[in-house]
């Protein structure tokens, strides 16, 4: 990290500086917003600071460059799919280093005060993601009238991992860190500290559906839009515990901070990819027999601690978060995203499809039958599609506005994509350009929304998005069991939505 004298006045016009209590941080000013990169929310994560609970901020003398993205969290960048670009929504390259638990900030540059604050958490199944993804930019945002925020936060082995004699749910109580820090220093950026509202995708949204009932975020926020992620995520720590176990074995060190802390990044990160092969056997299923991740991330937050002291299903039964505003949300063809190489669901075959379903789930052949699986001339794999669409993501979304105490309203994202021959569809992640107004960065020949995506669906949305932040009203209906009225994206209409198999099969 880069740092000047204070009253070193060499610089250019674009240039932004804003005086934190810990110190000045330089900006750059763009497109009429005010963008800040990478300023810290809590200390670098040096040896002694690992497998513990997020430090406070280490003040710093002179001058703090944030005017370009810093490190990441630790991981395993994918390799990137042949013939289709998806450089705008993966992470970048980025030096590596301690000092991670940063945001970025965006402001628009008119200086008015008390704009509604949005702040994003990335997904990437508890093991990836980076603030600094490229189609995360907070100034379309920022000049829409809201103050963005981008965090990073820890994932995979060290926020999601409850070794014994560690705080659990590390990587939540990073966002709790980050939303305390927004409380304390957003109004220095133009932003409400009154009016916070979380949004987040897939892990991010998991993330924020469970924080909606954890005690030690209760007040940092107000509002909470989930894309593709509900909170019935969370494991007990026994099922978890099977989880540390496999590790410990696999790095030959006790299953103790001291062991883990021993072990190099490089051999962390390793063992972490390994541990997340589809085709290692390893049943993480809980009592109940059920697997929230459908086999897609060994990582995901534990209940029963002092950050959630319940499962999700308990605390939104007996009404906790019913002060927080809910949209909730999914894309129509979420799982298209997880099979864009080869021919899937052409080629599966019955007992497969039975398999895969029943190492989530139980009665899981009942739940396909549900869906068309058996009827004559029906392929497998057109009824495995829906199924698991549903199953995994759309029937949860409508389930937890269902039983949220507070409002709530459930979206879908039906916009489909002509990437990959059509195969891309309305996928898993397709919606976030839509959001951030980066539709741009994520369209062309080869890119993931094709060449032409419609900029005026981004427009309407982002509209519509800020405005829930600022005041909490949309133009649609609450959701409730009578009407269930959701709002269809595209369309830009709402309505009645019957209920779902998936419902007979799901908490």
């Amino acid at each position: 990290m880069t740092f000047r004298p204070a009253n070193d006045r060499a610089t250019p016009d674009d240039v932004v500086r804003v005086t934190l209590a810990d110190g000045v941080v330089e900006g750059v000013e763009r497109n009429g917003v005010r963008c800040f990169y990478s300023i810290p929310y809590a200390a670098p994560l040096t040896d002694e600071r690992r497998f513990r609970e997020p430090q406070p901020v280490e003040p710093w003398e002179g001058v703090r460059d944030a005017t370009r993205p810093g490190p990441c969290p630790p991981q395993i960048l994918p390799p990137s799919p042949p013939n289709i670009d998806l450089s705008a929504v993966s992470v970048p390259q980025l030096p590596d280093g301690p000092d991670y638990l940063t945001l970025n900030v965006f402001s628009a540059a008119d200086r008015q005060a008390k704009r509604p604050v949005m702040l994003y958490i990335y997904g990437g199944g508890f093991v990836g993601g980076s603030k600094d993804v490229p189609a995360f930019d907070g100034v379309p945002l920022a000049r829409d009238g809201v103050v963005c925020v981008v965090i990073n936060y820890r994932v995979g082995i060290e926020g999601f991992l409850p070794l014994p004699g560690v705080p659990t749910n590390l990587g939540l109580r990073d966002m709790v860190a980050a939303l305390q820090w927004t409380r304390d220093n957003i109004a220095l950026f133009g932003g409400d500290p009154g009016n916070v509202t979380l949004f987040g995708h897939s892990g991010g949204a998991c993330c924020i559906a469970v924080l909606l009932h954890s005690p030690l975020a209760k007040g940092l926020f107000h509002r909470a839009i989930c894309h593709s992620g509900h909170g019935v995520v969370t494991r007990d720590r026994a099922t978890m515990q099977k989880l540390v176990r496999r590790l410990a074995r696999r790095l030959k060190v006790p299953a103790t901070r001291e062991g883990f802390l021993g072990v190099p990044r490089d051999r962390l990160l390793g063992a972490q990819s390994w541990v997340l092969k589809p085709s290692l056997l390893f049943d993480m299923r809980d009592r109940s027999g059920r697997d929230p991740s459908f086999g897609l991330t060994r990582f995901m937050p534990v209940h029963g601690d002092d950050v959630l002291p319940l499962e999700t299903m308990e605390a939104l039964r007996r009404g906790v978060g019913a002060e927080i505003d809910l949209l909730i949300g999914s894309t129509a063809q979420e799982v298209n995203a997880f099979f864009l190489l080869g021919n899937f669901f052409e080629k599966v075959r019955r007992w497969q499809a039975v398999l895969l379903v029943h190492k989530a789930m139980p009665r899981a052949r009942a739940a396909l039958r549900a869906y068309g699986l058996g009827r004559p001339g029906t392929k497998t794999g057109a009824v495995l599609m829906p199924a698991l669409n549903d199953l995994m993501f759309r029937w949860m979304a409508r389930r937890t506005a269902e039983l949220h105490a507070g409002q709530a309203h459930v979206f879908e994202f039906e916009w489909r994509s002509p990437a990959l021959g059509g195969k891309v569809g309305a996928a898993h992640g397709v919606d976030l350009p839509f959001v951030f107004g980066t539709v741009e960065m994520a369209s062309g020949p080869d890119a993931m929304l094709g060449p032409n995506p419609p900029v005026e669906l981004s427009d309407q949305l982002r509209t519509m998005w800020t405005g829930f932040a600022r005041d909490g009203i949309l133009p649609w209906p609450a959701y409730d069991t009578e009407t269930r009225m959701v709002f269809a994206c595209a369309a830009m209409s709402a309505a009645h939505e019957p209920v779902m198999p998936a419902a007979m099969f799901l908490p």
